[in-house]
């Protein structure tokens, strides 16, 4: 079964910036270069909800909201996608998750993203 393990949340303060790491076990390094991969993030009460998302050729797109604050990219030698977060807001703060595959079982256990005002 693929393994996904996230991260580099915390708490920081409004303005603040992090980056979020996720790396993937048990899979090749050829299929994990033919995937897309995506972060999403819940609050409490929320839906979860596609906050970025890269594909194999690299193409990445973005929830509005986060557009020229947040960058995803990948590394396909270490089997990893990160996501730089600049310029953080309390709207912000939810559990972020890693994603390997459109529309697969293979999430990670999430990591926690606190911004404080």
């Amino acid at each position: 079964q693929v393994q996904l393990v996230e991260s580099g949340g915390g708490l920081v303060q409004a303005g603040g910036s992090l980056r979020l790491s996720c790396t993937a076990s048990i899979i090749s390094f050829t299929s994990f270069r033919f995937s897309s991969l995506a972060w999403y993030r819940q609050a409490p009460g929320n839906q979860r909800e596609l906050v970025a998302h890269i594909t194999s050729d690299e193409t990445a797109n973005y929830v509005d909201s986060v557009k020229g604050r947040f960058t995803i990219s990948r590394d396909n030698y270490r089997n990893r996608v990160y996501l730089q977060m600049n310029d953080l807001r309390p709207e912000d703060t939810a559990v972020y998750y890693c994603r390997l595959g459109d529309g697969s079982p293979y999430w990670g256990q999430g990591t926690q993203v606190t911004v404080s005002a």
